[in-house]
């Protein structure tokens, strides 16, 4: 006779989250989407806006990501897309089992992110509907506005993973003067074209939002916006999709 085996409890999802946002219709284009932040983040950009706002790292505690399913099982018909950000959420290695239990909801999953741990973003993309990859400057630009050397790199390899894979995505790139010329800010986009992107967002930054106080003033002799909009017509052309965001 065989005693059969009862299976094996599922280890809880550990997740520290920073922020939940009920609904935002522009995390996830086309979508009625809710937005998990989780905590944490390897960067240090000037621009950033949501770090202040994070508190230091830390462990998740017990429960906090089952508060979060709850909150939005409760939403019902209410959203269509949930959105993990931060931080930088692939951080986390129970990622993957949180977009599952939101799939279980009946909801679509997407991601913003910057690529840094391309070996972690491969790994969950089977279980993304969407990514938004946050993509700071060309090579060693990169690594000077994230604060970061060598980032780049990784970056380059989340982005070839969805350039090879089927879930929709677009770059995005957060414009401060302090970072940024005309010139440099083509050359990016331009770039970004060549290797195959289709769709790409420019977004401002909001000054009164940023972490550094040195971002926080307008730049002396910085582009008028006239001129940022000229530009931004020209490169329409190379994508199937281009937003001027703020």
């Amino acid at each position: 006779m065989r005693i059969p085996l009862a299976p094996a409890p599922q280890a809880p999802v550990r997740l520290p989250i920073a922020g939940f946002e009920a609904r935002d219709d522009h995390a996830f284009p086309g979508r009625r989407a809710a937005v998990v932040y989780l905590q944490g983040c390897p960067l240090q950009c000037g621009y950033c806006e949501t770090a202040s706002s994070m508190g230091p790292a830390r462990r998740a505690a017990a429960g906090e990501w089952e508060a979060i399913e709850g909150l939005l099982a409760a939403r019902g018909g209410d959203l269509d897309a949930v959105v993990f950000s931060g931080g930088e959420p692939t951080l986390h290695p129970d990622l993957p089992a949180a977009a599952e239990a939101c799939r279980a909801l009946g909801l679509a999953v997407g991601l913003h992110t910057a690529g840094a741990y391309p070996e972690r973003l491969e790994r969950l993309l089977p279980h993304l509907d969407w990514v938004a990859l946050d993509t700071k400057g060309r090579g060693a630009d990169f690594d000077r506005i994230a604060g970061r050397a060598g980032i780049w790199r990784r970056h380059a390899l989340s982005l070839s993973l969805l350039l090879e894979d089927s879930v929709p995505f677009e770059c995005r790139t957060t414009l401060h003067w302090r970072d940024f010329s005309l010139d440099a800010l083509e050359q990016l986009a331009m770039t970004l074209a060549d290797c195959g992107v289709r769709r790409y967002a420019i977004q401002l930054a909001r000054l009164e939002r940023c972490l550094d106080p040195a971002y926080r003033s307008a730049v002396e002799g910085a582009p008028p916006r006239e001129a940022l909009e000229s530009l931004a017509r020209r490169l329409k052309r190379h994508f199937d999709h281009l937003e001027l965001r703020g």
